[in-house]
C-alpha cells in the first residue's frame, strides 16, 4: 500500500552477515557455525536473518519451535535447521517430513521419533541434550551415557550430535561455568567409553564463542551476537560487532505547552517553563516499555530529547529543546544513530531494567520491518 506507518524497525542485513563472519573468524578452521534465528530472529526477522547469516558463512540455523522451523522451510531455506528444545511428542512426524534436526532429552520423544522414522522409512538425525547445570532441559550429565546406550537400541535413530548450554558463560572467572565444562567433558568421555561418539559436539553460545575458545568443540551456536548486540559487558572491546536494528518514528504532532502544564496519563511530568512537545506514534504496544516513562531519550535533529510523561499504548511524548525546530514528519530515532550521535539497545534495556535480548524481541510485528 502507498501509506506507511510513522513507526518502524530498520534491519541492516549486511551487518548480520558481517557479524557472522567476525564471529566465525574467532573459531578454528572447520568449526561449524549455527546461527540462532529463534524468536523471529530476536525481533530482526527470521527469514531475512537466516539468509544474511548463511551469506556470512553460517552452516546451520537454530530455532526454538517446530513452527519456527517450518516457516523457514516455507520460505525456501534448505540449510540444516536445529530445534534447540525438544519438540512435543506429537511433532515427530513434522520434524521428519520437514527434514529438521531435533533435540532429544526424553524417552517419550525418542520413541515417537523412532516409530515415525520407521514408518517413513528414513533415518532420524538428532542431537542429545546434556544438562550440565542449567537445569532447564536435558538428560543429567551423570545419566547421559546410560541414556545414549538405551537410544542405540531404538531403530532408525542417528545421534548426529551432543550438546549442552552454559548458564554463566558471560561472567568471566565464574566457577560454575568451569564446573559445567568439566561435567560436559566427563559426560562425553563416558559416552565414548560406551561406544557412542557424536560427530558434532557443541556447547558455546555467543558469550562462550567470544570469551571461552576452549568450548568451541565442533560447532558454536551464536544468537544475540550475530545481531550486533553483546551478550554481556565482558565482551565489549574483545570483538567488533555491528548493531543491525534501528527503531525509528516520525513526529505525528507538535504543540506548545505552558509553565506547569502536565503531559500524559497521571500528569507525572510538568513543564518547568513554556516548551515544545512532540508526539511520536508508538508506545508500549509496540515494545517501548511503559517502565521507560520519563527515563529514556529520543534523537531528533541529531540531538538527544527527553521522553516525558507516561508512555501510552500507541504514543509517547518528547520535550524538544529550544535549539531544535521540529515539524510533523521529522524523523526520530529510539535505537540507532542520527547526526553523529546514537542510542544503543543496551541503553534502552538498562533503563528498562532488563537485557538487550528482551528489548530487541519486544518490538512488535505491528511495526514494519524495513530491510536495508
Amino acid at each position: 500500500m502507498a501509506y506507511r506507518r510513522y513507526a518502524w524497525v530498520e534491519v541492516d542485513t549486511a551487518a548480520i552477515t558481517a557479524n557472522v563472519r567476525t564471529l566465525k573468524a574467532l573459531t578454528p578452521a572447520g568449526t561449524r557455525f549455527m546461527a540462532v534465528v529463534k524468536a523471529d530472529g530476536y525481533g530482526h526477522g527470521a527469514v531475512q536473518s537466516a539468509r544474511a547469516s548463511l551469506t556470512g558463512g553460517a552452516d546451520r540455523l537454530g530455532v526454538a519451535t517446530v513452527e519456527e522451523a517450518v516457516s523457514l522451510r516455507d520460505a525456501g531455506i534448505t540449510a540444516p535447521i536445529h530445534i534447540v528444545s525438544e519438540p512435543p511428542v506429537g511433532a515427530a512426524g513434522v520434524v521428519l517430513e520437514q527434514d529438521l534436526v531435533p533435540t532429544v532429552a526424553t524417552k517419550e520423544f525418542a520413541v515417537a521419533l523412532s516409530k515415525r522414522a520407521m514408518l517413513l522409512q528414513r533415518p532420524a538425525r538428532f542431537h542429545l541434550k546434556i544438562d550440565t547445570g542449567m537445569n532447564r532441559i536435558g538428560v543429567r550429565a551423570e545419566e547421559a551415557a546410560d541414556f545414549a546406550t538405551w537410544l542405540k537400541g531404538l531403530p532408525s535413530l542417528e545421534m548426529e550430535g551432543a550438546f549442552t548450554h552454559f548458564a554463566t558463560a558471560d561472567v568471566p572467572g565464574d566457577w560454575e561455568f568451569d564446573r559445567q565444562v568439566e561435567r560436559f567433558s566427563a559426560a562425553l568421555e563416558r559416552l565414548r567409553t560406551e561406544g557412542v561418539r557424536p560427530p558434532v559436539v557443541h556447547a558455546a553460545n555467543s558469550a562462550a564463542t567470544i570469551l571461552h575458545h576452549q568450548t568451541h568443540f565442533d560447532m558454536v551456536r551464536c544468537g544475540i551476537a550475530i545481531y550486533g548486540l553483546h551478550p554481556s559487558e565482558a565482551t565489549y572491546g574483545t570483538v567488533d560487532l555491528k548493531p543491525a536494528m534501528s527503531v525509528k518514528a516520525r513526529v505525528s504532532f507538535v504543540k506548545r505547552i505552558g509553565l506547569g502544564d502536565g503531559v500524559s496519563y497521571g500528569l507525572t511530568w510538568q513543564a518547568a517553563a513554556p516548551t515544545t512537545i512532540a508526539t511520536l506514534p508508538l508506545g508500549y504496544a509496540d515494545g517501548v516499555h511503559r517502565v521507560l516513562s520519563n527515563e529514556m531519550d529520543v534523537l531528533i535533529g541529531g540531538r538527544r530529547c527527553r521522553q516525558v510523561g507516561r508512555i501510552c499504548m500507541d504514543q509517547l511524548m518528547v520535550e524538544v529543546p529550544s535549539a531544535i525546530t521540529v515539524a510533523v514528519g521529522d524523523e526520530a530515532v529510539l535505537v540507532g544513530a542520527q547526526g553523529g550521535t546514537g542510542i544503543l539497545m543496551d541503553e534502552l534495556a538498562e533503563k528498562a531494567g532488563t537485557i538487550n535480548y528482551e528489548s530487541a524481541c519486544s518490538f512488535s510485528r505491528r511495526m514494519e520491518r524495513r530491510f536495508t
